[in-house]
């Protein structure tokens, strides 16, 4: 997290645009931006089309009755029985499918021990070329690539497959070939709240920012307990909230109460996650005026989710940085004695001025009106 500026009304957030986070439920699949798409099993409450073989059977016999009464009777289509739920054709499919995603898994995973050795090289003096390292990717992910295209091929309404080929075209940077599976996939599965959670980031970045909202109000409704969803849609109505406020027919305030309203949700459903409470905390700096109490609480709250030491001397910082704009410079001061690392030693020094200025404004005065007096005369 980017803290440069110690500004009342700065707010740099963890990714997306100015910062754009999507939270996968299997594996975190990002955008260049830095969205993360959804990748899931269809799960209780969402449609399987071969989940109900009795029904299956049914219609095949009310399609057959019918045909002997009609010239030219529709013909449903409808899986072969070979494909009916616990067929063996059905578990030879799903096991084909599940070992797609362990290899998809698996190239990415040596991808990303790739990107870490090769940046930990280059630190050296060596590693491999961008170009040289780009074309040890593309060979990595080729072979998974045609395996999706194939199995599709042969299996063009398995709906899962869609929405996990979507995920790795999307970690391609293949940003419009990922909504075109998505798409297929929503067609397939209309019940599956993380194909929704996906086509919402994707409209979020390519537009309109309507169909974003609609699609993530849409992932909330089909699962209300995923703390994810309500944490993306949250950063994304921060990020787009000119269109936001349009949308909901409210000004900027208005839609950064619902910005807290989301994330608040997300803290709700899930108190450990570090940068769901940051995201929430960081939002208070944007309402007018800035309500220390509530702040103070949610910094308090981010503090106990912090894992690392460089996450809770973060937190500090921002919890003197609230004292300070309340007034409470000595125990502004006093969280600041518990900030020693490194890396915070700038953000502490500028946050120790700001206090001094607060401490002694007839000195800061002073000083401007000696600096002014120093101008050269005309």
């Amino acid at each position: 997290m980017n803290h440069a500026k110690l500004a009342l009304n700065s707010r740099p957030l963890n990714s997306y645009l100015e910062s754009k986070v999507w939270l996968h439920s299997r594996r975190q699949s990002q955008f260049p931006s830095g969205l993360i798409a959804v990748k899931s099993p269809i799960g209780k409450g969402q449609a399987d089309p071969y989940s109900n073989p009795v029904l299956l059977l049914l219609l095949v016999f009310l399609a057959v009755s019918l045909g002997a009464d009609a010239a030219e009777p529709a013909k449903p289509e409808l899986p072969s029985a070979a494909l009916l739920e616990g067929s063996p054709a059905r578990q030879g499919v799903e096991t084909e499918f599940q070992k797609l995603e362990s290899d998809d898994d698996a190239a990415q995973a040596d991808v990303d021990k790739w990107k870490r050795e090769n940046a930990e090289a280059k630190t050296k003096g060596a590693g491999l070329s961008e170009t040289e390292f780009e074309a040890r990717i593309r060979a990595r992910f080729e072979p998974v690539r045609k395996a999706y295209d194939e199995f599709l091929d042969r299996h063009p309404n398995h709906a899962k497959a869609h929405l996990a080929y979507g995920c790795f075209l999307n970690e391609q940077q293949d940003e419009t070939g990922a909504r075109t599976e998505w798409e297929k996939a929503l067609e397939l599965d209309p019940q599956n709240s993380a194909i929704y959670n996906n086509l919402a980031g994707s409209y979020s970045e390519a537009g309109p920012a309507s169909k974003a909202f609609d699609y993530f109000n849409k992932a909330i409704a089909l699962k209300p307990t995923e703390a994810s969803y309500y944490h993306n849609f949250g950063t994304t109505l921060y990020v787009l909230r000119k269109s936001g406020a349009k949308y909901y027919g409210v000004d900027e305030q208005a839609v950064f109460a619902k910005v807290i309203q989301l994330y608040s949700n997300a803290v709700r459903l899930d108190r450990t996650n570090f940068s769901f409470a940051t995201d929430l905390a960081q939002t208070y700096y944007s309402l007018k005026p800035l309500p220390i109490e509530t702040a103070l609480v949610a910094w308090t709250n981010a503090l106990q989710a912090a894992r690392q030491g460089t996450q809770r001397e973060d937190v500090l910082i921002h919890l003197a940085r609230v004292k300070m704009l309340d007034g409470h410079l000595a125990e502004a001061r006093a969280l600041l004695t518990l900030v020693t690392n490194q890396s915070q030693q700038q953000l502490k020094a500028n946050l120790i001025q700001a206090i001094e200025a607060r401490e002694h404004p007839s000195a800061k005065a002073n000083s401007s009106t000696a600096l002014q007096n120093k101008q050269p005369q005309n």
